[in-house]
């Protein structure tokens, strides 16, 4: 989880937001999505499942042929697990919510006088669409100022999409490539 704290630091170092950063996991998905978030997992476990075999049949065959195979990689990173309510989510929210005490408590130039909001995978919905909300929220605030700077990072494609629906002057989608 150290390396999530080091991209964390460094996304805080690049955009140098001003007054909050809003850190959000994906929670439990609407009722709509969540049939396509099964078949993705299962496909997912299915194709873990081949290469495993693969490979097992090419040590095997390795073997009979009397040839060293190479070390095999030990225990692949399984997808799944980054799903809500799984051990692994768990921890990661725990790692989260001490990342931001330290963080806030530390200070450090990019932390002085920064509200932090996260929300793990206990609040529903999906990360980006939680953002969204808030932006939406304050918005509606009488004395908002329409031009604040809003950055939002992910993966995911629609980011754009949301972005443009905000109608906000001052909104960037910051993506990496994958």
């Amino acid at each position: 989880f150290d390396n999530i704290g080091k991209y964390l630091d460094r996304l805080v170092n690049v955009v140098r937001p001003r007054s909050l950063l809003y850190l959000a996991i994906d929670g439990v998905a609407p009722r709509a999505k969540m049939n396509q978030q099964r078949a993705r997992r299962f496909r997912s476990a299915q194709e873990v499942r081949e290469a495993k075999d693969i490979q097992d049949q090419v040590i095997e065959d390795f073997v009979k042929r009397g040839i060293k195979p190479p070390d095999a990689k030990d225990d692949p990173w399984d997808s799944n697990v980054i799903t809500p309510g799984t051990d692994f989510m768990l921890k990661l929210s725990t790692y989260i919510r001490y990342y931001v005490r330290c963080r806030i408590s530390t200070g450090g130039e990019y932390y002085k006088n920064l509200k932090i909001i996260f929300t793990d995978a206990s609040v529903p919905g999906e990360g980006e669409h939680k953002i969204m909300s808030h932006i939406r929220l304050q918005r509606a605030r009488p004395g908002y100022d329409p031009n604040v700077k809003h950055v939002l990072h992910g993966l995911d494609a629609d980011l754009i999409m949301l972005g443009l629906a905000t109608h906000e002057v001052n909104f960037y989608v910051l993506r990496e490539e994958v």
